[in-house]
């Protein structure tokens, strides 16, 4: 785990757990990280991320895993998209809990790439309650030139709609603190994945995985935790020091968006 830049002290913590749906997938725990579930299943990281379609190191509790490349895997891949055509009239698919990418695509008959591109996607993050387009015409994706360029859109973006809405109090941090691990409690790796928009929450307050909006800082992902983050406060990420000091401490008001 790690503080805030206020302290300028601790650390991201990589965490353990382990649950595996059956021979050749891997139900994932909280703690889980893509490290922590090859090592159980005697495969790289590299292979979890090609089997399960993954461009990230982004993984949540609950999303199965595909653990092997094995007959029963590559199986349900050749056989499902025969028996899962969908009806000619569902166009979209809400994402439930567990899904990933390579789930829904199989599912639909279409390839992972395809799917991206219906949606505009240009990385594997998707959550529950997000609708899906599943046919039609593809959408160009957009691609952020850098991390400044990335943060100074999203910031100046309108909120969006949400379903909750609070006021905390937010400070900022880097992966690169004295002692930081770079890996957030969900197992993001944050000097892997700079230009990923992650913030460290309470988990009463707000749920680890849930999608938010930020005032002045845009979409993230409520991926990390940190002994000094309790009840309305968060810490958002930035990858460059110098201006995760500027972000100081400031009163922002947050969106939940599932």
């Amino acid at each position: 785990m790690k503080k805030s830049l206020i302290a300028l002290t601790a650390a991201l913590t990589l965490g353990a757990g382990a649950g595996t749906a059956s021979a050749a997938e891997h139900t994932v725990s909280k703690g889980d990280t893509l490290w922590s579930i090859s090592q159980a299943n005697s495969v790289t990281v590299a292979q979890l991320k090609q089997w399960n379609s993954l461009s990230s190191d982004l993984i949540r509790p609950g999303e199965v895993l595909t653990t092997s490349s094995g007959s029963n895997a590559t199986q349900t891949q050749q056989k499902a998209p025969a028996a899962s055509k969908p009806a000619a009239n569902a166009s979209t698919y809400t994402v439930k809990s567990g899904d990933t990418l390579y789930r829904i695509a199989t599912k639909h008959g279409i390839g992972v790439n395809t799917l991206m591109g219906l949606n505009g996607l240009s990385g594997s993050l998707i959550y529950p309650g997000q609708v899906l387009k599943v046919s039609g015409k593809a959408v160009q994706a957009s691609a952020p030139n850098n991390a400044s360029a990335s943060n100074n859109a999203s910031a100046s973006k309108p909120a969006p709609s949400a379903s909750r809405q609070l006021s905390v109090r937010a400070t900022a941090y880097t992966a690169y603190c004295n002692g930081c691990s770079g890996i957030t409690a969900t197992g993001i790796n944050l000097k892997a994945n700079p230009n990923q928009k992650v913030i460290a929450v309470d988990p009463k307050v707000i749920p680890l995985g849930t999608k938010v909006w930020v005032e002045g800082y845009g979409e993230a992902i409520a991926g990390d935790t940190g002994g000094a983050i309790k009840g309305n406060r968060i810490d958002v990420f930035i990858p460059n020091k110098s201006r995760a000091l500027q972000w100081g401490s400031k009163t922002v008001k947050v969106k939940i968006l599932n």
